[in-house]
C-alpha cells in the first residue's frame, strides 16, 4: 500500500487569523470560535452567501457521486450539510459519518438530522482531523467542506485522510481560497472585512469570530500550493475547480 510522504512545515499552524500564536493555542481558540457560533452557524452561512453555499454544496456532493453501500466520512462537518446530502443522494443506503472536534457543532448536526428524518442514517463522532478515530483503509470517500483552513496542522490532516481511505478511494475538499480573481478581489476584501464582521456582531453576537473567518481565508494555501501538499501526502490525479472566480475551490484526489 502506498504511504504518505513525510510531513511539511505547516506554516499556518502559527497563525490564528493575522495573530501569531502557538499551535496549541490556535487549536483551542478555533474550538472556542465554533462553540460560540454553532447555534447560528447555518443562518450565518445563508446570510453571508445569500444562499449560494447551498448551491456550492450541491455541486460538491455531485462531484463526489456518493453511491449505495459506500463508506463516507465527512470531516469537520459538524452541522451535517454535506453528510445529509450524501444520505439523501443514496436514499440512506450509504454508511455516512460526520467527524468533528466540536461537540457544540455536532449537537446542531444531530438535531438537524433528526428534524430531516435521516438521524439513523448518519453517525456523528467527536474527533480531530489530525488524528481520525477510524481504522486504516476504512473509507471509500473522505471529504471536508469549509473546514480545512481551521485545522492547525493541515499536512497532518491530509496524511490522516490518506490513511483512512481505501485504495481507490477519493478525497474532496471545498474551501474558501485566497486566490480570488483580481477583478473580484477589491470588492471581496471590502465585503470580507466590513460586512462579515458586522453580520457576526448583529446575528451571531460574535464579531471577532467572523473577523477570524475573513483572516483565516487569507492565511489558507492558494490553489496550487494545496494541490502540491495533497500530492505530497500521497494523493494522485489531484485537480481543483474554482467557484465564482476562486472565492471557493474544490480540490480532489485519489488514493491509488
Amino acid at each position: 500500500m502506498k504511504r504518505a510522504a513525510p510531513l511539511a512545515a505547516n506554516p499556518e499552524a502559527e497563525w490564528f487569523g493575522y495573530e501569531r500564536v502557538a499551535p496549541e493555542e490556535k487549536t483551542a481558540r478555533v474550538h472556542e470560535v465554533f462553540a460560540s457560533v454553532a447555534s447560528n452557524y447555518d443562518v450565518m452561512n445563508d446570510l453571508m452567501s445569500g444562499g449560494l453555499h447551498r448551491l456550492w454544496k450541491d455541486h460538491f456532493v455531485g462531484k463526489m457521486r456518493p453511491r449505495v453501500g459506500e463508506t463516507i466520512l465527512d470531516v469537520a462537518g459538524g452541522t451535517g450539510d454535506i453528510a445529509l446530502r450524501c444520505a439523501r443522494a443514496t436514499q440512506g443506503k450509504a454508511f455516512v459519518t460526520v467527524c468533528d472536534i466540536n461537540e457544540s457543532m455536532l449537537k446542531v448536526g444531530r438535531e438537524k438530522a433528526a428534524d430531516s428524518g435521516w438521524f439513523d442514517e448518519v453517525d456523528f463522532v467527536a474527533g480531530s482531523a489530525e488524528a481520525l478515530p477510524f481504522p486504516d483503509a476504512s473509507q471509500d470517500i473522505v471529504c471536508i467542506s469549509f473546514g480545512l483552513r481551521n485545522v492547525t496542522h493541515i499536512d497532518q490532516a491530509l496524511a490522516e485522510f490518506f490513511r483512512v481511505l481505501r485504495p481507490g478511494g477519493r478525497f474532496f475538499c471545498m474551501e474558501f481560497s485566497p486566490g480570488v480573481s483580481p477583478l473580484l478581489k477589491p470588492l471581496y476584501d471590502l465585503y470580507s472585512f466590513s460586512v462579515l464582521p458586522w453580520l457576526g456582531e448583529h446575528v451571531a453576537q460574535d464579531r471577532e469570530a467572523y473577523r477570524y473567518l475573513a483572516e483565516s481565508i487569507r492565511q489558507f494555501p492558494p490553489q496550487d500550493e494545496l494541490a502540491t501538499r495533497m500530492q505530497r501526502a500521497g494523493f494522485e490525479q489531484v485537480r481543483y475547480e474554482n467557484l465564482l472566480g476562486g472565492i471557493a475551490v474544490i480540490h480532489s484526489g485519489w488514493k491509488i
